[in-house]
């Protein structure tokens, strides 16, 4: 593991749920010290009610300046103007982070920082801050995101692509897409709490209510409910299986109609993080149906690794990172297919969390992950002080 270390990160806003950079950046910083950036964004903001309400917070966050968490982590709020294809605003938001962040680091007392970035928007500022190092840690292709100004934000991950060190990301596509820009790229694919997800198999762990009262079987999801989940999948499973209870747990951040007006398909809203292996124990299989584009075609979904590690059986779409599991998770094109993977399931009893399926995910933990990473991040150091001439500042 990384030790000694001082990290600027930029990564989504902290308070978010509980993301992957979130996972990596808590165990990095039980033996360094982190500076978290909260997201500069990478989508064009609309007129509605949410994105005005959320640059009303981003000033508010940023006005009460930098704070510390439990975790030990420093959250820096960055005022920036989300305008990705303007030279002018680039120019401006160049300027008020690296001048933010200088006084942020200067205050933190970092020298020689390495730079962590999760975001192609950090690239005007990655390695402008006197850093030892610059790594990307590519975990979606950023460009594909609804609302996304495609072509800017492809530009921008170009550029942070080349002047980065090294790269680490989690997906075969996204390994074969960014080795064409750096020749440094390391897959690591993403972690799971084990031990938190593991208290589904617990007896003590206990059902919501809600949930708990739902006829069976269970068919369970959580994460948000946005536009790459096949909604339409959904409402024809819910269509073609009236006797099955369809729990969706999580943020809907997409048009609901598809799954409106169903009797069995529940919508429980965002649930906490540590409330999820209780409804885990709830589900009596989880389910994972996204829609197949090039954004899906290139993750690597965290739930999928959290569903296993409570031990449950799923059944999901086929993408590349679901079909690398193999035989621990069944695959299912359309509704149909799922249908008829979830009736195997139920038939052959294998239903509910089960602690010898949980075992299987034990080598996946994040701490074996941020060990993975951590080796390359230091094989890349070595690298950099062999060629010893200073990093030159960023354009």
């Amino acid at each position: 593991m990384l030790e000694g270390r001082d990290i600027v990160c930029f990564a989504n806003d902290w308070d978010g749920d509980p993301l992957s950079k979130k996972h990596v950046m808590t165990r990095l910083a039980r033996r360094n010290r982190v500076l978290w950036v909260n997201s500069t964004g990478n989508r064009r903001p609309r007129a509605s009610v949410g994105d005005l309400r959320r640059s009303a917070a981003k000033i508010g966050q940023f006005a009460r300046g930098m704070r510390q968490t439990d975790e030990g982590i420093h959250v820096y709020p960055p005022i920036f103007v989300p305008l990705f294809g303007s030279a002018a605003a680039r120019r401006l938001n160049r300027s008020l982070l690296i001048g933010g962040l200088g006084r942020a680091c200067r205050r933190l007392g970092f020298s020689a920082p390495i730079t962590w970035s999760f975001l192609p928007t950090s690239a005007d500022v990655a390695g402008s801050l006197g850093e030892r190092l610059v790594v990307y840690h590519c975990v979606d292709e950023y460009t594909e995101f609804t609302g996304t100004d495609g072509e800017a934000v492809a530009a921008m991950e170009r550029r942070l692509l080349e002047r980065a060190d090294v790269v680490i990301v989690s997906s075969s596509p996204l390994l074969e897409a960014k080795r064409r820009h750096n020749p440094n790229v390391h897959l690591v694919t993403h972690g799971v709490d084990v031990e938190h997800f593991r208290r589904a198999c617990s007896p003590a762990t206990p059902v919501p209510e809600e949930l708990a009262a739902l006829p069976r079987p269970v068919i369970g999801f959580f994460g948000l409910i946005a536009d790459w989940v096949d909604l339409g999948l959904l409402r024809r499973l819910a269509l073609a299986r009236p006797d099955w209870s369809l729990a969706l747990l999580g943020k809907v951040d997409t048009d609901p109609e598809p799954l409106l007006g169903l009797d069995n398909v529940h919508l429980f809203g965002r649930r906490p993080y540590d409330e999820l292996p209780g409804w885990c124990k709830g589900f009596d299989v989880a389910v994972l149906p996204f829609a197949v584009n090039e954004l899906t075609l290139s993750a690597n979904p965290l739930k999928l690794r959290e569903y296993l590690a409570a031990g449950l059986p799923v059944v999901a779409t086929p993408i590349p990172e679901v079909e690398r599991l193999g035989e621990l998770v069944r695959t299912g094109r359309d509704a149909g297919e799922f249908a008829a993977r979830i009736d195997e399931l139920l038939a052959t009893g294998r239903r509910g969390p089960d602690p010898a399926a949980s075992r299987r995910m034990d080598g996946e933990s994040w701490n074996e992950k941020v060990r993975q990473m951590s080796e390359i991040v230091a094989a890349a150091e070595r690298r950099q002080e062999e060629r010893g001439p200073e990093r030159a500042v960023a354009s």
